[in-house]
């Protein structure tokens, strides 16, 4: 039988303080204890070893019960997204099938509308509270290829894929991280970043398997989060671009005390450098990290001493995984400096999507065992990693392939950029031309001749953009995953209204 990790821990440590969530602290006891009266009220409600179990809300501790409790009674917990429209989780529902979804106050109206079954969160303390102490009539026999968790990918586009997750994944690549990022007992980590989406498994089951704190909220406000994290010594940091740009323009920033932050951790999106700059400022690491749903999550690791002398990359791989860098035609690269797609196999490679063989599309993901993440990366004659973007955003201006990324990663380092974005858009001559959309910064007036020209001395001028267009902010999904398409909409929207496409090259 898989091992029932948070039933050991509740053995060892019974008494340490686990979880924090609405003002209270639970105890690896606690943990235990709820988690075995959930399963408990599940198998009353007649729910089975492979049964998928929802939660349709913002963070709440039934996420992380429901994630422990399927460790003994084997249903699948799976998290849906509660930001997408009623239509879209109409389709999702209808394919993946949950037998019972929580649901929270806010979302109760979509859940009535969806036609599910469904439990209201503000009675799941007295359900729990009704559950018998006994041991489980069906108690799972898991192996570490049952499934944990089914995710569901970004969904910038379609229905979103739903990535099987088994426990050799989740609880395989969480003893990974505790190893490879040394993690401690003694760590603690505010969890903010939606609890369904994969992040969840970036640092908070980790740090449940390492013994350590975890501090749930609901959502992501800046001012309270400094404040917790001064509140409860937090060490370790993992939060997306976006959320750390509002971490450090609030006013608490500067003045928060966080005696035992170690490392600051950041994924989803490029990171601007002044963003690095502002916490190195104030002496603390923020690494750059890369993770997929379908693979780990965390598939990178570095070191502190690495992420100083190289810091756009994300390291090495990961213990449970294998990765290649291929080319188009399957071949593997082998010398530093080209750039090829992402590919992984291992243990901690999910077992494809749900319903995947309704999905030629998702299918193609998987070949002969291999992940095609869709991510392009190179490395340097020290075999770190630097990501350089996804392979279907390259496109071919003038018979050069321009990868955007690298745009991106210059933009960002002109001044007064807070955010930006780069696509290929048709042209007359050049087959595809570069479209810059920038966010700037309020404090910092962007004059755009100079913004050009500054760009120019940071990549070569064939991969200047044709057109920079200034927008107040960009669209990007509750990961911080910048919304290509909706982006590109938002540009051919502004055609009407705006000169034609300049023609840099000839400056080129």
């Amino acid at each position: 039988m898989f091992p029932d990790f948070i039933e050991s821990q509740a053995l060892s440590i019974p008494d340490r303080q686990a979880l924090w969530f609405n003002d209270k602290w639970f105890t690896y006891a606690d943990l235990n204890h709820r988690a075995h009266r959930l399963a408990q009220c599940l198998q009353a409600f007649d729910i089975r070893r492979g049964d998928r179990v929802g939660i349709l809300s913002l963070n709440h501790i039934a996420h992380v019960d429901l994630m422990l409790a399927a460790t003994k009674l084997g249903h699948v917990h799976m998290p849906l997204n509660h930001r997408l429209g009623l239509d879209s989780l109409r389709l999702l529902v209808g394919r993946v099938t949950p037998s019972l979804v929580l649901v929270d106050a806010v979302h109760e109206p979509l859940a009535k509308a969806l036609g599910i079954a469904w439990l209201l969160l503000s009675d799941y303390e007295a359900w729990l509270a009704e559950a018998s102490e006994a041991p489980l009539a069906r108690a799972a026999d898991l192996s570490p290829d049952d499934l944990h968790m089914i995710l569901f990918t970004g969904g910038s586009t379609g229905i979103p894929k739903g990535a099987c997750l088994p426990y050799r994944q989740t609880l395989g690549n969480a003893a990974d991280t505790v190893s490879a990022w040394e993690l401690q007992a003694d760590d603690c980590v505010i969890q903010c970043t939606p609890c369904f989406h994969a992040a969840v498994n970036v640092l908070c089951l980790p740090l449940l398997l390492a013994g350590g704190r975890v501090v749930l909220v609901p959502k992501f406000e800046p001012a309270s989060y400094l404040a917790l994290a001064q509140a409860h010594s937090v060490s370790l940091l993992f939060m997306v671009p976006t959320m750390y740009r509002a971490l450090v323009v609030d006013p608490a920033f500067e003045t928060t005390s966080l005696p035992r932050l170690r490392c600051a951790i950041t994924g989803g999106a490029p990171c601007p450098p002044n963003l690095r700059d502002r916490f190195a400022a104030r002496g603390i690491d923020l690494r750059l990290g890369y993770g997929m749903t379908e693979a780990g999550v965390n598939c990178f690791r570095i070191t502190a001493e690495e992420a100083a002398r190289h810091p756009g990359s994300v390291g090495r791989p990961m213990p449970g995984i294998e990765l290649r860098l291929r080319r188009e035609d399957g071949s593997v690269i082998t010398e530093p400096g080209e750039v090829g797609e992402i590919t992984m196999t291992g243990p901690q490679i999910c077992r494809g999507y749900f319903c995947q063989e309704d999905d030629d599309a998702a299918a193609q993901g998987f070949r002969d065992g291999w992940l095609w993440s869709g991510d392009l990366a190179g490395f340097d004659a020290d075999g770190l990693f630097t990501i350089r973007g996804r392979r279907k955003d390259m496109y071919i201006s003038g018979g050069e392939n321009i990868h955007p990324a690298e745009i991106e990663t210059a933009l960002l380092q002109c001044a007064g950029i807070l955010d930006c974005t780069v696509f290929g858009w048709p042209h007359p001559k050049w087959g595809e031309c570069g479209i810059a959309l920038v966010v700037n910064d309020p404090a910092s007036p962007l004059d755009l001749n100079t913004l050009r020209a500054e760009l120019r001395t940071r990549v070569g001028g064939y991969k200047l953009p044709a057109e920079i267009l200034l927008v107040p902010m960009l669209p990007r999904s509750a990961a911080g995953k910048l919304l290509k398409t909706e982006a590109r909409a938002l540009y051919a929207q502004s055609l009407a209204a705006a000169s034609p496409i300049k023609d840099m090259s000839a400056a080129a």
